[in-house]
């Protein structure tokens, strides 16, 4: 009898690892056919189970005309203190997910996301794909992100995580969760990300506008020109077909 205590001892010592190696480390670039005529897009049954099992969601209800802004910030071009402008004039909520170097290079701008009443996401400090690298990095990549943003900021708590190039797999999400976050995907999003390659305000405000539909997760990058230029006559648009605006914090979770 023992001899059985000692051998269970053992194994749930060991449990940690054999769960994560248990699991499919198998690379998933999200993606999704677009959204039409304000329709949400479907990323297939696999992946909405798979997001259901670890609590990350990448659109709201479809019948609420509830929307989600989220931006990823990587790195500053000049851009976010527009967008900020835009989003306390028109008293709109958003997600900001922000890398070590955008803490390290633009603290600041974090600080004001926060006194602004705005949601820091981690977006890992070194932007890897997560499913290359080992749990412990994965988890250094993440506590050093929620540390030096709660230093800045005095946030509290950091539960939101968008995966760095929106790579993933069964394992990090696994690991990710454990460690106190929720996958936080999208539902719209477009080629805004290419400084080389800006386009003006109305390829911004065409893509959105596009795309749009009840519950949406929009992601945008800041480091858009465009973006910035186009942001403020999107609200003043969509809140004139009836859409809200809405915290994260505020999507209905399950269970």
């Amino acid at each position: 009898m023992r001899k059985l205590l000692g051998s269970l001892s053992m194994l749930l010592l060991l449990v940690p690892n054999i769960t994560y190696a248990s699991v499919s480390n198998q690379p998933i670039h999200w993606g999704f056919k677009k959204a039409v005529n304000e329709i949400p897009p479907e990323a297939g049954t696999q992946y909405d189970q798979l997001l259901e099992k670890y609590g990350a969601f990448y659109k709201g209800d479809p019948n609420s005309k509830t929307l989600y802004l989220t931006f990823d910030n990587g790195y500053e071009q000049g851009y976010t203190p527009k967008v900020l402008d835009v989003l306390k004039k028109e008293k709109v909520p958003a997600a900001f997910f922000v890398t070590g170097h955008y803490l390290d290079s633009k603290p600041d701008l974090v600080k004001r996301m926060v006194v602004e009443g705005h949601i820091v996401g981690n977006h890992s400090w070194h932007h890897p794909d997560m499913t290359t690298i080992s749990e412990e990095k994965i988890r250094k990549e993440l506590e050093s992100v929620r540390v030096r943003t709660k230093e800045l900021t005095g946030q509290k708590e950091m539960k939101y995580l968008r995966p760095p190039r929106g790579i993933f797999s069964e394992r990090t999400m696994q690991i990710a969760k454990d460690a106190g976050y929720t996958h936080v995907f999208w539902s719209l999003a477009f080629v805004d990300w290419n400084v080389n390659q800006q386009k003006g305000w109305q390829y911004s405000y065409d893509n959105i506008m596009r795309q749009i539909h009840p519950g949406c997760v929009l992601l945008l990058h800041t480091v858009s020109k465009d973006n910035a230029d186009a942001l403020e006559k999107v609200i003043q648009e969509l809140k004139k077909k009836g859409y809200k605006f809405k915290s994260l914090d505020d999507f209905p979770k399950k269970g």
